[in-house]
């Protein structure tokens, strides 16, 4: 199992909207590429020197295969409407993880 981590810091102006945003259009959307089994969704909970509010997004996958093929059909797409919404407001990075085990 792999888990595509999208760490995202949020200016607090857009902060509402980009919640909205996110539990209404794009997590629904990330799922709906078939690619991610679930997502979850963690405010994190140290503070930024620069401000702002961060989340962390997990979305779960089955293979590393299956990740590459989200990069390549649906990322642009997705990545390039969160830019236009949020501009300069969001500041993300992204991770990938393999999941060793579970107790």
């Amino acid at each position: 199992m792999y888990i595509y981590n999208v760490t995202s810091n949020i200016d607090e102006s857009i902060h509402e909207q980009w919640i909205k945003w996110m539990h209404e259009t794009h997590i629904p959307a990330m799922l709906a590429t078939g690619k991610f089994s679930n997502a979850k969704m963690c405010k994190v909970l140290i503070e930024e020197e620069m401000g702002g509010v961060t989340y962390s997004v997990q979305y779960t996958t089955t293979s590393k295969e299956t990740l590459e093929q989200y990069y390549k059909e649906d990322a642009p797409r997705l990545r390039n409407d969160a830019s236009k919404l949020f501009a300069d407001k969001m500041l993300a990075f992204r991770t990938e993880l393999e999941v060793v085990s579970e107790h």
